[in-house]
């Protein structure tokens, strides 16, 4: 589209993407005073939305090009496989609500100190931490949770130091009870009555009860009337263009509003912008850089380096001697940290884990030795009593064993780990389409550390340790992928600089999420980068980033 733009399509700043990055800057730079579009390809999910039945989940997977606009987009590369999230809010709608800051003696890579420290990001942590609320879970609560108790506990007895991590959830009073209405439905962006934890275990798979403290509830919410929100807008490409930036979008609303069964062409659109700041996250805004590096020819050579998965790992404490319900709770209610090695080089977190009531169903469907075997024993018995002709009408106890006994799903609990795995990893593109290069051989040893004090956490659990299956085929799975556009003094030594943010090279292209960081964060990353994103928002309305 050539010409000049008109005043509706353009804008002083374009934020694309609505995660920890995207959100925080868009709300920062809305309330300073600048006219600012948030893009987000997704769409919004209000409560009592999100997914819930197999079916519902089969149409809540993001891929465009099969008529497909959901929540969840599934990667996989060689040996990593990663889950991220397409919707108004970004990954603050399936994350687990953690907010840890990272360790002080963390900001360290490979014996080399980040670009940023603690001191640098301290006043943000508590900004950001401001608006998310975060609290840990409370005791009148955390006492009734068996899987918390089990877990504290275990993890007490080995001498781990466990504690209570915060979290960006709304609980009730200990004299209410979970589920109570708060907040005004008038002032959050989807008009929805909001409501306190119920305590369901469904945080992972979007709150269906506005309980979780998610970006489009809290930095959306009290931007709103100062932002302008597009979602189903998905950016294609961008160029420079006089005074700034012009970016292609495809508008795939009216493709969403047309239904699954017919195929309507998105709309492409022009926005013009004086500053562009990607936040499409780790995996969309290197791509997106890779795609339009013709427009950029002066990119760092560090583009595509420092990926990691930031360690994550999951097991499984299975067939514990007592019921554990992972169910009940959110996901997330304890965790220990463990040091390792000179400034905690190979240090990690690990964390209780759980599911939602209807996942445990799935897990004792997909149980089929044991599931046939109790209705063989069903079978037996009615053969036995029909040839006896002394029939026992009474089935409770078969019918019981049909459905499962409580060490299965009920006594199964999922265990995560992340922390500092080397971050070798490189993206780029191959035929067009964004790759990683990731060795799960060079990341083995740290794993390996991490796999050992879940056995002996498992131990402490009465349970059986039992490995996530992509373990044995080499492989893992991360769900908080950094990396890929690292932070650095100069345009050698990263691709963005780390006070403002800024593309080295090109002024007023920015980038504001978890791709700009240069390693792991170690904990859950969300709150970093949001203080990160948070700092660079300081920097641009200081006047400390030029623009073209």
């Amino acid at each position: 589209m050539a010409g000049k733009a008109t005043k509706e399509e353009w804008f002083e700043a374009v934020v694309v993407g609505s995660g920890f990055g995207g959100s925080v800057t868009a709300y920062r730079l809305a309330k300073g005073g600048r006219k600012v579009c948030l893009l987000e390809r997704g769409k919004r999910w209000p409560p009592g939305s999100f997914p819930r039945t197999p079916y519902q989940f089969s149409q809540a997977l993001w891929d465009p090009s099969e008529g497909r606009y959901g929540l969840y987009d599934v990667w996989f590369f060689q040996h990593l496989g990663a889950i991220v999230s397409s919707g108004l809010g970004g990954g603050s709608l399936i994350y687990a609500n953690v907010i840890l800051e990272k360790p002080q003696e963390w900001f360290t890579e490979l014996g080399k100190p980040w670009p940023i420290n603690y001191d640098d990001l301290k006043p943000h942590y508590d900004a950001v931490r401001q608006m998310l609320e975060p609290v840990e879970y409370p005791e009148h609560y955390a006492r009734k949770t068996p899987k918390t108790r089990a877990f504290y506990g275990a993890a007490d007895a080995a001498g781990l130091k466990p504690f209570y991590p915060k979290l960006a959830i709304t609980f009730g009073k200990p004299d209410e009870e979970p589920g109570t209405e708060f907040g005004d439905p008038e002032k959050n962006v989807h008009g929805e009555q909001r409501y306190t934890c119920r305590l369901v275990g469904e945080c992972n798979v979007g709150c269906n009860y506005g309980s979780k403290n998610s970006l489009d509830f809290t930095y959306l919410s009290k931007a709103e009337s100062e932002l302008d929100i597009r979602c189903l807008h998905e950016v294609k490409s961008f160029g420079r263009c006089q005074g700034g930036f012009r970016i292609e979008v495809v508008d795939h609303s009216k493709s969403v509003e047309a239904g699954p069964n017919r195929r309507i062409p998105p709309e492409r659109k022009m926005i013009f912008a004086e500053r562009l700041i990607l936040a499409a996250g780790t995996l969309g805004t290197p791509y997106l850089l890779l795609r339009n590096r013709s427009a950029f020819p002066n990119l760092s050579p560090r583009l595509g380096t420092c990926f990691t998965g930031n360690g994550d790992f999951i097991a499984f404490a299975a067939r514990s001697r007592f019921p554990m319900d992972p169910s009940r709770g959110p996901v997330i209610t304890a965790a220990f940290r463990v040091d390792e090695g000179n400034q905690g080089e190979g240090g990690y977190y690990i964390e209780d884990g759980g599911y939602a009531d209807f996942l445990a169903w799935v897990g004792e469907i997909a149980a089929l030795p044991r599931f046939a075997w109790a209705g063989r024993r069903t079978g037996l018995k009615l053969g036995w009593g029909r040839l006896r002709h002394r029939l026992d009408p009474n089935l409770s106890g078969e019918v019981a064993a049909l459905l499962g006994a409580p060490r299965l799903a009920g006594g199964t609990l999922p265990l995560l780990g992340m922390g500092r795995e080397p971050p070798r990893g490189r993206m780029k593109l191959r035929n067009g389409l964004l790759d990683v290069e990731w060795s799960f051989d060079e990341a083995r040893a740290y794993l390996s550390r991490i796999r050992s004090t879940l056995r002996i956490l498992t131990a402490g659990l009465g349970a059986e340790f039992v490995d996530n299956i992509l373990w044995r085929l080499n492989a893992n799975v991360t769900a908080h992928p950094l990396g890929g556009c690292p932070l650095g003094e100069t345009w050698e030594q990263g691709v963005v600089d780390p006070e403002t943010g800024q593309v080295h090279g090109y002024p007023g292209l920015h980038v504001a999420d978890g791709s700009v960081m240069p390693g792991t964060v170690g904990a859950n990353p969300s709150l970093t980068i949001a203080a990160v994103a948070d700092r660079f928002a300081d920097a641009i309305l200081s006047g400390n980033a030029p623009v073209p």
